[in-house]
């Protein structure tokens, strides 16, 4: 399993004008290659009055699967640099189709080129991203008089309190990265002096809001 992974907040899409020209970009995350067909084929019935839907998608937890369209545009000017700016984000599971209407101006194929990407860009900026963490659940059962210790440790440190549960003990349940957690451990326990047990629950993915990557205007 990865340990991390970056990929769009949720479906959506965004319109950007150059020219005249109406460039309409969607998003949607996939997790095979027959989704993101199936999604390609729904915008081009949806838009079946534009120019050109052209497509690129990133598929896998390592982007085994990497496609990409020009729909008719000159080879090379708008399937290419959309993959080329989800690649440029490390993103995963996500399919683009940039659809475009045509307003009369040719942008030859620099133009082109520039305008998928920024059709693509600007849809990430739109939508924003965020960073899927492998994390372990660890519960830890403290007394009461160690409580503030551990909520003062957890604010000042790359760990997630999940919730607090208060009985005889407390139960305080992290978050930690998988990958930290045997550290995290040790640090508790010194912070404690060795009062607090241990319980171990689900690893799983979690994802949070990330700063936006630089946005890609040109290839």
């Amino acid at each position: 399993m990865l340990e991390s992974y970056f990929t769009i907040r949720s479906d959506g899409e965004s319109e950007i004008e150059i020219k005249k020209s109406r460039f309409i970009c969607s998003l949607k995350r996939v997790y095979s290659e027959e989704e993101a067909k199936q999604f390609i084929a729904q915008k081009k019935k949806e838009h079946w009055k534009a120019n050109h839907n052209c497509s690129a998608f990133v598929i896998g937890e390592k982007s085994d699967i990497q496609r990409s369209s020009d729909d008719g545009e000159p080879s090379g000017t708008a399937g290419i640099p959309m993959l080329e700016v989800l690649k440029k984000q490390e993103l995963i599971n996500v399919v683009a189709v940039v659809t475009r209407y045509f307003g009369g101006t040719k942008l030859g194929a620099g133009g082109l080129i520039r305008a998928y990407s920024q059709a693509v860009s600007h849809a990430l900026g739109d939508i924003s991203l965020v960073e899927g963490k492998l994390q372990q659940e660890i519960r830890l059962t403290i007394s009461y008089p160690n409580l503030g210790s551990v909520q003062n440790f957890m604010e000042h440190n790359p760990y997630t309190l999940k919730d607090t549960i208060y009985g005889e003990h407390v139960d305080v349940i992290c978050l930690v990265d998988e990958p930290k957690s045997e550290a995290f451990m040790t640090e508790v326990v010194e912070l404690l002096n060795g009062q607090v047990t241990f319980e171990k629950g689900e690893c799983s993915y979690h994802e949070l809001p990330i700063i936006k990557k630089e946005q890609v205007d040109d290839i």
